[in-house]
């Protein structure tokens, strides 16, 4: 039984490798064919491409013809409020009613607008980029997936009810989160926090999903947007210290620690400083982990077309060096996506659970 269960998750998994490595190549493809005549193919462009926020979602190119999403734009710029379609500052003159995307300098990649002493200011923006768009139909599907088990536990008529299928799948895989993870880091007051510890468990496990699929409606690189993991890092920073004891600040502001160290304060401020690190530490290895192999993922895939002008040999030897790397990459990836929800997680139980500590009676 074992063996077939086994089994299945294997070629699922292998043809899900195959399909993101294909659709990788694909996207790079398709990164190379939407370039101008006579323009050499841009490594870095190609990956910032796809890397960065954009005020549309690119999908394919079909002959001469662009297909992407215009997304909407809504700015507030000197001259008051504008809301319109991004395709009228990505397409075009790419000026509309004094406002255009800036090329290079601080604000590239982002809507500005001239003053009348030509300086450029960046107004107040609330678009919805494709992060935004993204991280709403991942939040959709997160949604989906759940609330479709929660009714095959409503039609349950026993007690000692299991379901199979996915609702099976999902309760060993929240079994197991909770007696791993949450019930031995937090403590005897685990259930408290078991909520916010599997949505964000969940709610990063399938944005990291999501992130890999190169094509619509995936592809959004959401968790490697830092605005996103500083949101999950202030998340955990106020449920450790809303929700922390008076032992916890007890030990931060006096700590048991000779009297000297209290009185210059050396302690009190390492202790107070330690209470924004440990959520900073947490914004940035979520960010960086999914960002940085995104773009090794694309860098590998560049191989294949950086390399076409070197002959036929060359460019057939590296395409396949470069695609067995790819192969590596996206099981690697598969795991790490995985990894950081598990890390974060684990990591935000535990903050949580030394706040949680209680004053130890003789």
């Amino acid at each position: 039984m074992r063996r077939t269960i086994a089994t299945y998750f294997l070629t699922r998994i292998v043809a899900l490798v195959v399909f993101l490595t294909t659709g990788s190549v694909c996207a790079a493809k398709g990164s190379t064919e939407s370039s101008e005549d006579g323009k050499s193919f841009n490594p870095k462009e190609m990956v910032m491409h796809h890397i960065e926020d954009s005020y549309e979602w690119h999908i394919t190119k079909i002959g001469d013809r662009e297909i992407s999403i215009s997304l909407p734009v809504i700015v507030k710029s000197s001259t008051g409020w504008h809301c319109f379609s991004s395709k009228h500052v990505m397409h075009g003159d790419g000026k509309y009613e004094g406002l255009y995307i800036a090329k290079e300098g601080e604000y590239a990649g982002k809507i500005v607008e001239d003053l009348s002493d030509g300086t450029q200011k960046r107004p107040f923006d609330i678009s919805i980029t494709k992060t935004v768009t993204g991280l709403f139909i991942n939040c959709t599907l997160l949604l989906i997936l759940i609330l479709c088990t929660a009714k095959q536990y409503k039609k349950r008529e026993e007690i000692d009810y299991h379901p199979g299928g996915f609702a099976g799948v999902m309760e060993w895989f929240i079994d197991s989160l909770i007696e791993g993870i949450i019930k031995p880091c937090v403590g005897d007051n685990y259930m408290k926090f078991t909520p916010y510890l599997l949505t964000a468990f969940f709610f990063i496990f399938i944005n990291n999903l999501m992130g890999l699929i190169p094509f619509f409606p995936g592809g959004a690189n959401v968790t490697g947007n830092i605005a996103v993991t500083m949101v999950l890092a202030v998340a955990t920073f106020l449920m450790v210290n809303i929700f922390g004891t008076k032992e916890y600040f007890k030990e931060i502001f006096w700590p048991d620690v000779p009297i000297f160290l209290k009185a210059i304060p050396i302690m009190p401020v390492i202790e107070f400083i330690g209470m924004f690190t440990k959520p900073f530490a947490l914004m940035i290895r979520l960010f960086a982990n999914i960002m940085a192999g995104h773009a090794i993922i694309l860098s590998l895939s560049c191989l294949i077309f950086a390399t076409v002008q070197m002959g036929a040999a060359v460019n057939a030897s590296m395409s396949a060096v470069s695609v067995l790397f790819m192969i590596f990459m996206n099981c690697l990836e598969l795991l790490v996506a995985f990894l950081q929800a598990y890390v974060f997680t684990m990591l935000s139980a535990v903050f949580i659970g030394l706040a949680q500590v209680e004053h130890e009676q003789e």
